[in-house]
């Protein structure tokens, strides 16, 4: 890799130096400090760990720097679900995609050799002709599963998980209200949206629920096995 910086850092002298880009030192500077961090990083981030070296750049500056940087192909952004822009390394010749974590942020590169060449197949099959593409995918890491409540209410669930419903808390009137929506427990659920201050939609049987914050309180919930993801009923828990 450091051969591979090293290169990277020849490039950019010749065509910043060629293009009479203004401020030459400073913004190779801000190369080299971008080039020693491997992970995906925010202008603040980067803006951050140039002060922490003893270098005081403005975010603008080190924004207009990084999308010099992006427009020769020294680096490229991601936008994740959750809107803020990153920014990473771009080699030439390599490519590799992403998989976040929807509750610590974490973001992992992977590279699958089988799954691009699939990708080229499926495009060349239907006569179409992929010029670039991205994967994300967007789950749990392996870290944060470890430390996730086995019996939690379904309002602290994030959107895409799939769960069981354990059981109904609170008084008769919720329980209810909860079976004549329609769920009990046993039953498999996705969660298609929760908003943190506001409603739940899940969907099981290709039917959707919408509850309240209150309710979904009450509803205790479990995550599923990953083989045993199917939505649909189980066999009810409750004995009377």
């Amino acid at each position: 890799m450091k051969q591979v910086h090293n290169h990277e850092k020849e490039q950019f002298k010749k065509l910043f130096r060629q293009e009479l880009i203004d401020r030459f030192e400073d913004r190779f500077l801000i190369l080299e400090v971008f080039l020693q961090t491997e992970r995906h990083i925010t202008v603040s981030g980067l803006t951050e760990l140039l002060r922490k070296q003893g270098v005081d750049f403005t975010p603008e500056f080190v924004l207009e720097t990084l999308k010099l940087m992006c427009q020769f192909g020294f680096a490229q952004t991601n936008t994740f679900d959750n809107g803020e822009v990153y920014y990473e390394h771009r080699h030439l010749g390599q490519h590799h995609d992403h998989m976040i974590c929807t509750k610590c942020r974490s973001i992992v590169e992977f590279e699958d050799e089988a799954l691009e060449a699939l990708q080229l197949q499926i495009a060349r099959a239907r006569g179409f002709h992929m010029l670039q593409h991205k994967m994300e995918i967007y789950g749990i890491c392996d870290s944060c599963l470890k430390e996730r409540i086995q019996g939690m209410p379904l309002s602290m669930a994030k959107a895409g998980e799939r769960l069981q419903i354990e059981e109904f808390t609170g008084g008769a009137s919720s329980r209810m209200r909860l079976r004549t929506m329609g769920l009990r427990p046993g039953d498999r659920i996705e969660v298609i949206t929760n908003h943190r201050m506001g409603q739940v939609v899940v969907a099981t049987d290709f039917h959707r629920f919408v509850l309240g914050r209150g309710l979904a309180q009450k509803v205790m919930v479990q995550p599923l096995n990953p083989e045993d993801r199917r939505g649909g009923r189980q066999p009810s828990k409750e004995t009377g």
